[in-house]
């Protein structure tokens, strides 16, 4: 089965050793030509919202955005409420992944709430769970 592949992709996560493992994971899956990092879900916010500005919404938004829960200032939650505030081209051109090691069924069944969200993962990432995404 072939990977299903993405112009870009989103790793939002705090722990730098996470995102580094995950992106090392897509890299080797070649699924995605780019990769943005963010160590915070307010800086992510923050590029989605100025990509919304200078019109670059279709050429540079992330076709998936993997998103850890729990984050110190904003967590994964508070970043998708935020996110439901953006514009409809970005929502409905972002699909959200959300990438976890929390075992709490509430944080799954919350995850359920938000449309955007279209997976709930382990993380990290592995290369038969990269493979097998297709949002």
């Amino acid at each position: 089965m072939t990977a299903k592949k993405y112009h870009s992709v989103m790793l939002i996560d705090d722990n730098e050793i996470d995102n580094l493992i995950n992106q090392k994971m897509i890299e080797a899956a070649s699924i995605a030509g780019n990769i943005y990092t963010h160590t915070g879900a307010k800086s992510a916010i923050e590029f989605l919202k100025n990509m919304e500005k200078m019109d670059l919404a279709e050429k540079v938004l992330p076709d998936i955005i993997f998103l850890d829960i729990d984050m110190p200032l904003m967590d994964g939650f508070q970043f998708l409420d935020e996110f439901e505030n953006l514009s409809p081209l970005t929502r409905k051109k972002c699909k959200i992944v959300m990438l976890t090691s929390s075992i709490n069924p509430q944080d799954f069944n919350r995850s359920k709430k938000y449309p955007n969200v279209r997976l709930y993962l382990n993380k990290p990432l592995s290369h038969e769970t990269i493979t097998k995404i297709d949002v």
